[in-house]
C-alpha cells in the first residue's frame, strides 16, 4: 500500500511527463572542481551516472526530479550528472562501475549509495540520508 506521500509524488510524475523539460530538477555535468567546492560548502549532493542508452537510467530521471522539485527537504541538493560512457575519470574518482548508479554526499561524506534502484521511496531514503 502506498503512503499519501507516494501517492501524490506518484501523481506528479504523471503530471511531469506531459510537462516541458525545463520543469525538471537542475542538474549539471560532473566536474571534479565544481564537485569539489560543494564538497567543502558542506552541500547535499547527488551524483547521477546515467547513459543515454540505459532504460534504468530513463526510469530513475522522473523519480529524482519529482523528489528534487517537489519535495522542499531536497531542493538545496546540488545534483552532478556523470555520463557513463564518456566520463571515465569520474567513474575512477567515484568508484562507480555502473550506469543507474545514484550516490548522496553530505559534505566531503558519502552517505548512501545504490545501483540500478527505480522505487520512489528508496531512492527518497536515499535521498534523506545526506541531508
Amino acid at each position: 500500500m502506498l503512503s499519501r506521500r507516494s501517492t501524490l509524488l506518484l501523481a506528479a510524475l504523471s503530471v511531469a511527463a506531459f510537462v516541458a523539460p525545463a520543469a525538471a530538477a537542475p542538474s549539471q555535468p560532473f566536474s571534479a572542481a565544481a564537485f569539489e567546492k560543494a564538497q567543502k560548502e558542506g552541500r547535499s549532493i547527488l551524483i547521477k551516472v546515467d547513459a543515454p542508452w540505459c532504460p534504468t537510467c530513463k526510469a530513475q530521471g522522473p523519480i529524482i526530479d519529482a523528489l528534487l522539485t517537489t519535495e522542499e527537504t531536497f531542493k538545496n541538493y546540488v545534483v552532478f550528472q556523470v555520463d557513463f560512457d564518456s566520463q571515465k575519470d569520474a567513474l575512477r574518482l567515484l568508484n562507480a562501475q555502473m550506469q543507474s548508479t545514484l550516490i548522496a554526499f553530505k559534505g566531503k561524506r558519502e552517505m548512501s549509495r545504490s545501483v540500478g534502484d527505480v522505487k520512489l521511496e528508496s531512492i527518497a531514503t536515499l535521498l534523506k540520508k545526506a541531508l
